[in-house]
């Protein structure tokens, strides 16, 4: 079973649209998103220290990019990164149930310990998905390391692909 580094997420409902020209309060400002990495950098560095390879980070695009770059900057231990294109959300918005991989990892993972990496955990379906895979290709160990939980739906760190530059995470109205 992959280990699941994260930590619950503010429950607070979203629309679906973000006024720019007057923003509210964001629901988790870049201060608490730096600190919620700095804490995960320390705990996968210690979780990490002894092994004889570097940790693979296997990023889930596209929306664990920007998490996966602070992450990777913010560990003490060498790391590689890996990429999947993973989605069950076909239109954007509303996921269907079914995963689709557009790309898998090309470097091998025999032996190797492989860190998923996703900005936001909603259905598990894409996680658990890209899991078993690694698993299958013969990775000693596997575990996922995510920004936020989403069990309840209620916001997301995009909408349809946009608002991923924005340095706070906001509900849309």
């Amino acid at each position: 079973m992959t280990e699941v580094l994260t930590q619950q997420a503010p429950s607070e409902a979203s629309s679906l649209v973000l006024d720019r020209a007057h923003p509210s309060a964001p629901m988790i400002t870049s201060a608490q998103i730096a600190r919620r990495v700095r804490r995960l950098g320390r705990h996968i560095s210690d979780l990490y220290a002894d092994i004889d390879t570097p940790l693979v980070m296997v990023v889930i695009l596209k929306g664990a990019t920007v998490f996966a770059a602070d992450l990777l900057r913010s560990l003490s231990i060498p790391a590689e990164l890996e990429f999947v294109r993973a989605s069950s959300y076909p239109t954007g918005t509303s996921s269907n149930g079914r995963l689709h991989l557009a790309h898998m990892v090309e470097g091998p993972l025999v032996g190797r310990h492989v860190l998923l990496v996703e900005d936001i955990i909603d259905s598990g379906v894409t996680v658990n998905a890209v899991a078993r895979r690694i698993q299958k290709l013969g990775a000693a160990s596997v575990r996922l390391a995510a920004l936020l939980d989403r069990p309840a739906r209620r916001y997301g760190l995009d909408y349809a692909g946009l608002y991923r530059e924005l340095p706070h995470i906001y509900s849309l109205t």
